[in-house]
């Protein structure tokens, strides 16, 4: 019989990353080391006829900038006009997850692509979930300003590459 080990626990007590949790629809751009581009919807690949809120149809005439990500798998939520809680939007936009890779404001992340607010950024405890929520609650969104309706927060664990997210109702 093969021997299986147990699995390594992180410790609970480790940086985690905490942003708002956006009201649209997930989506992503696959970009090959051969130059292939995909979309992704959460489940599936999509393409502009089965657009996933027309999200497929703008990353194909955003190509050559949506490019510049590099090659990997790129997440994000395609939110705002249109796409659940609109958040008072006259647009649609994209806002990648990574924050540590595309947060800097260097001008290195594609001008078409926005990233998830970082609400908070240290060691996990469940006191700053409690106050992000509290501050969106009382504040409304820190993506698209003056919509005092958000949705919650996402929790990345870095230790464990978990994630977990809450909700303000529900």
């Amino acid at each position: 019989m093969e021997f299986v080990p147990f699995q390594k626990i992180p410790r609970l007590s480790r940086d985690c990353v905490i942003t708002e949790k956006l009201d649209g629809t997930n989506a992503s751009v696959f970009i090959g080391d051969n130059g292939e581009f995909l979309t992704g919807s959460r489940t599936r690949w999509i393409t502009p006829e089965d657009a996933n809120y027309g999200f497929a149809r703008w990353a194909q005439e955003n190509k050559d900038e949506l490019m510049l990500l590099g090659p990997g798998h790129h997440f994000g939520e395609w939110w705002g006009a249109g796409c659940q809680r609109r958040y008072g939007l006259t647009e649609k936009r994209f806002s990648l997850f990574n924050t540590h890779r595309w947060s800097d404001e260097a001008g290195v992340r594609p001008a078409c692509c926005h990233v998830v607010p970082v609400l908070y950024q240290g060691p996990f405890t469940t006191y700053f979930v409690a106050d992000a929520l509290s501050q969106l609650e009382q504040s409304g969104s820190m993506a698209a300003p003056g919509f005092m309706d958000p949705e919650g927060v996402i929790v990345f664990h870095v230790a464990s590459g978990v994630l977990f997210k809450k909700t303000i109702k529900g």
